[in-house]
């Protein structure tokens, strides 16, 4: 049996809100944090994240919190759920109440704009006594938060961190595999957003070819 985990959410967007909840389903304590101290309030209060998964009734467990400090106090993990433009500010901002050696898994995907760096370098550069990791795939926040199956991948340059973060973070609903192509992983997130704003872009013009008759 597996130890629980104290894991400390950056995010409390629709992303970040169910992976929150997950984590309780598979025995860990989750702490999630808002920027917004209203939507912390909220969310403590009514244990519904109104905003980005409304009518989605939370586990009465899921604490949030607009405090970093009190957010990552005694973490084991640190899910990292922010925008990737937002991403270098919100670690500035956690720096000094990060444990060290605590792992940060990057759960949101994009290449930083002004750099081109991945989010993996700029969590390595903000963060070098932490090791990095990163949690991708075909998933949507409300299916997950819904209960329904999911799959995901978690990749590290540590072929072991990585295999021992997807066994702590699979839950009965979430199904994480591991890998150590960290890079390859994370290039796929990207590209894969690209694509889909294409595709959807190309079927709303009408643009999409039409399905053969049989």
């Amino acid at each position: 049996m597996r130890t629980p985990w104290t894991i400390a959410v950056l995010g409390a967007g629709a992303w970040g809100t169910a992976l929150g909840a997950t984590m309780l389903t598979s025995g860990h304590r989750a702490k999630l944090w808002a920027r917004d101290e209203a939507l912390a309030l909220a969310i403590n209060a009514d244990h519904i994240n109104e905003r980005y998964l409304p009518g989605l009734m939370l586990d009465q467990q899921l604490a949030a919190t607009n405090s970093m400090e009190n957010a990552l106090k005694n973490a084991d993990c640190i899910l990292a759920v922010t925008p990737a433009q937002t991403l270098r500010a919100v670690l500035a901002d956690a720096g000094p109440h990060v444990p060290k050696g605590v792992p940060i898994v990057l759960c949101a995907k994009g290449i930083e704009r002004e750099t081109g760096r991945l989010m993996s370098e700029i969590a390595s550069e903000m963060l070098p006594e932490n090791p990095v990791a990163a949690l991708s795939g075909p998933s949507f926040a409300s299916d997950l938060a819904r209960g329904l199956p999911t799959a995901v991948t978690v990749a590290a340059k540590n072929a072991g961190l990585a295999m021992t973060l997807a066994e702590q973070l699979s839950a009965p609903r979430l199904r994480c595999y591991s890998t150590d192509d960290l890079t390859g992983v994370e290039i796929g997130g990207a590209l894969k957003n690209v694509l889909a704003i294409a595709a959807g872009a190309t079927h709303g013009a009408g643009l999409a070819p039409a399905h053969r008759q049989r």
